[in-house]
């Protein structure tokens, strides 16, 4: 019975091509999870980046609404000093 060409060829065969298979099916596996664990490394990483700069922007615009109404306030400084020193206004 063992004498026969399915046992001697071709059961081998199958079982290597089977056991092949499988080993390339895990190790694709394994790298889809690596991949998958550097994507989420990468997205975590850049959400943390986005919102660094997202804190730093807001404290730019807080900056630059302070200097504007500092701007207003000498504006409103200039024009009343203006209007206290033109010659039209004391007649």
């Amino acid at each position: 019975m063992l004498n026969q060409p399915f046992f001697q060829i071709t059961l081998p065969l199958m079982v290597t091509f089977i056991a092949t298979i499988w080993i390339a099916s895990w190790s694709q596996n394994k790298r889809f999870e690596d991949l998958l664990k550097r994507i989420d490394d990468l997205r975590d990483s850049l959400n943390h980046r986005i919102d660094d700069t997202n804190r730093r922007i807001d404290e730019v615009v807080k900056r630059l609404d302070g200097i504007g109404e500092l701007l207003q306030n000498h504006d409103r400084r200039i024009t009343t000093l203006e209007e206290r020193s033109s010659p039209l206004a004391r007649r």
